[in-house]
């Protein structure tokens, strides 16, 4: 990777995000939006501190992961993907480009929902609030990384909404936020424990509980950041230059 032409990338993304302020404004606002609806939904300081850990989780994920899947298509679709790689550039100087540039919208995403969640909505945690932070920094990145993956076998943006349901609502329903993942029968558990949203959930559980920075949470944050990686790669393996 060329360190010049990457931060070039991000650049040029993040000038794009600045003329696009309602994608910005989803990207940024809709996990808080979210976790405030249900914690009237659930009209209680435990039942939503319960919930939350896995919902930090599954809103960053979720929307990260549409999002970037849907820009990355229309610059194929518009043929700037092609006109960019005509220049000394290899994929992964775009990619990780990409990925540093929603990466940066994916921090500020999860300050502005971790701060309200633990200034208005009543979330307690018994860890540090700036682990809390970059597990569910890690798990927007893995969004990130999957959607830019995810967008190189769509053809239109309608397909890039349809990978949704592969992609994201399988590990939405088996990542342990409807019910513990022990309890799930063994091919559920199985799936659970080969999906990577799963350990983030689990990361952002233990930090919520504990203050204790063990060997497991180590280890569900190493897997967490080995899939955004893997992701990003494969997506650099199966990138198009535009869409037929």
């Amino acid at each position: 990777m060329n360190t010049a032409i990457l931060l070039a990338t991000t650049a040029r993304i993040l000038s794009q995000f600045r003329h696009d302020r309602r994608t910005v404004a989803l990207m940024v606002l809709m996990p808080s939006l979210l976790l405030i609806l249900l914690r009237f939904v659930f009209n209680s300081d435990q039942a939503f501190s319960r919930a939350a850990p896995a919902l930090l989780a599954v809103f960053p994920f979720a929307i990260m992961f549409i999002v970037t899947s849907i820009t990355t298509l229309r610059e194929r679709t518009t043929a700037t993907l092609e006109r960019l790689m005509t220049m000394p550039m290899g994929k992964l100087d775009l990619l990780f480009g990409y990925a540093l540039a929603f990466g940066i919208v994916a921090l500020v995403q999860v300050l502005v929902a971790v701060g309200i969640s633990l200034t208005w909505l009543g979330l307690e945690i018994g860890g540090s609030v700036w682990l809390l932070v970059v597990i569910a920094g890690l798990d927007a990145l893995l969004g990130t990384a999957l959607g830019l993956f995810a967008s190189a076998f769509a053809r239109t943006e309608f397909q890039a909404v349809q990978f949704m349901p592969l992609f994201v609502m399988p590990q939405v329903l088996l990542c342990g936020l409807f019910a513990p993942r022990e309890a799930m029968t063994p091919v559920l558990e199985w799936l659970s424990n080969v999906m990577p949203l799963s350990y983030a959930v689990d990361a952002l559980t233990a930090v919520t509980t504990s203050s204790d920075i063990t060997g497991e949470l180590v280890r569900n944050l190493a897997i967490v950041a080995a899939c955004g990686l893997l992701a990003l790669v494969l997506g650099a393996v199966t990138l198009r230059r535009r869409t037929p």
